[in-house]
């Protein structure tokens, strides 16, 4: 299989397994081993050149992971999961810290004032590089944001970033099933679908999801689920992979593609 740096394509573009839906400790329901050195390693072994960390609520491990993923090739996008206030999961994709953390702050003050509570919910662990603990994020994450899907898609977009409607398959916290439909002037750049069905089943089963892209993610919360199913291809290095780079792909440009890969 293709490598972090994938396999030449034709001239000035390369091919690069992501996942673009990764899970940290701060997200309650996390294993612990998803801490960020381990997070790497098992990149690694599955040969990923990109992936986002995509924590509930909150951006506080991207740092950590990207300083993890330090003297790798792989490239970790800075990212998180929000819950909008109709239950629906959706991926926002920025390139820098320094973006989602300004999402985060909108988001944080969307969210209810209320403390985690770990008996139901689990621990949210902040850590470091090395996987270390840090402090506990006491913010309640698993919890609806009071903004709306068309105003997560909105904010994500206006800091550069990349709204993705997170495991469209699934019967809980997706769009489809939270909205009962997909809003045709939603400026989606893509729909994720789980590991547990193909793009030709989504496709049969949600005729609205026809002319869209549609990569597959792991929704890893815990390593075994990290996985690389989709194949992306970009302009060559040594540019970093981007969000930008991803937009183009998602709606073929230039020779971009991205496309399922059964495994």
């Amino acid at each position: 299989m293709p490598g972090p740096r994938g396999r030449a394509v034709r001239s000035g573009l390369r091919s690069i397994w992501a996942d673009l839906h990764v899970h940290t400790v701060v997200s309650p329901c996390a294993e612990v081993e998803m801490i960020p050195p381990l997070i790497i390693r098992r990149a690694q072994e599955l040969g990923l050149g990109i992936l986002a960390v995509t924590d509930h609520n909150t951006a506080e491990n991207v740092a950590a992971v990207q300083r993890a993923a330090e003297g790798t090739e792989i490239t970790v996008l800075a990212g998180m999961e929000v819950q909008s206030r109709e239950d629906a999961h959706i991926l926002c994709l920025f390139d820098t810290v320094e973006q989602v953390l300004a999402w985060q702050e909108v988001v944080y003050a969307h969210l209810p004032d209320l403390k985690n509570n770990e008996e139901v919910f689990g621990a949210q662990f902040v850590v470091d590089e090395t996987g270390d603990f840090v402090r506990m994020n006491e913010r309640l994450l698993l919890t609806a944001a009071a903004l709306s899907v068309s105003e997560v898609v909105a904010g994500v977009r206006d800091l550069g970033g990349l709204a993705i409607a997170a495991h469209v398959d699934r019967q809980a916290f997706s769009l489809l099933t939270s909205l009962g439909f997909m809003p045709p002037d939603l400026p989606l750049a893509a729909v994720e679908i789980s590991r547990h069905t193909t793009p030709e089943k989504a496709l049969a089963r949600h005729r609205s999801l026809r002319g869209m892209p549609i990569i597959m993610s792991g929704d890893a919360h815990r390593l075994s689920e990290m996985c690389a199913n989709t194949l992306v291809t970009l302009r060559a290095f040594p540019a970093p992979p981007s969000v930008e780079e991803l937009d183009l792909a998602l709606r073929g440009e230039g020779g971009r593609a991205v496309e399922w890969v059964p495994r």
